[in-house]
């Protein structure tokens, strides 16, 4: 089946919910969900991320990943850099659901948010990962990625980085 990445929906807050508890032991599945005091007030700050409208934020996408009509992972899309992601957080963020992994669908969510960063002008487009997460780097230069180097991350994890031009 094909991956497709979509916009939230309404009927999207169990299944997501369910995912961000899936991820808690690594990183937020849900952006900003525990700071959400409810799902229209989640899906409204995402389409306030999405006009660029929200105060000392990037204008930016948050899609998942949907195949067959059950999310397997997101992308976080940011069109633009502010300090910190111009140094550890990239344009494009990706994470796949523990049980869904080792199927491809980390490298066609990447490319697919590239082709949509590119669509909307992103010219060179930054990429990262910490720097044990040998899974991602090998997806991020499967897309193209080309390594610059690794910066230390404000959490004290080292972070790799890379552009695709």
């Amino acid at each position: 089946m094909a991956l497709e990445l979509r916009r939230l929906r309404i009927d999207d807050e169990g299944e997501v919910r369910a995912a961000h508890e899936a991820m808690v032991d690594e990183y937020p599945f849900g952006l900003s969900l525990d700071a959400a005091s409810s799902w229209t007030e989640y899906l409204a700050l995402h389409d306030e991320l999405r006009q660029g409208s929200v105060d000392g934020s990037v204008r930016s996408d948050f899609l998942v990943a949907d195949v067959g009509g059950v999310i397997v992972g997101r992308a976080s899309i940011r069109y633009e850099l502010n300090e910190f992601l111009a140094r550890e957080g990239g344009h494009i963020g990706y994470c796949v659901l523990p049980a869904h992994r080792r199927r491809g669908y980390a490298t066609e969510i990447l490319r697919q948010s590239v082709a949509l960063a590119r669509a909307d002008g992103v010219g060179r487009i930054l990429v990262t990962c910490d720097e044990d997460n040998v899974a991602s780097a090998r997806v991020i230069e499967l897309c193209g990625g080309v390594y610059e180097s690794t910066v230390d991350g404000r959490e004290g994890i080292p972070k790799r980085r890379y552009w695709i031009s």
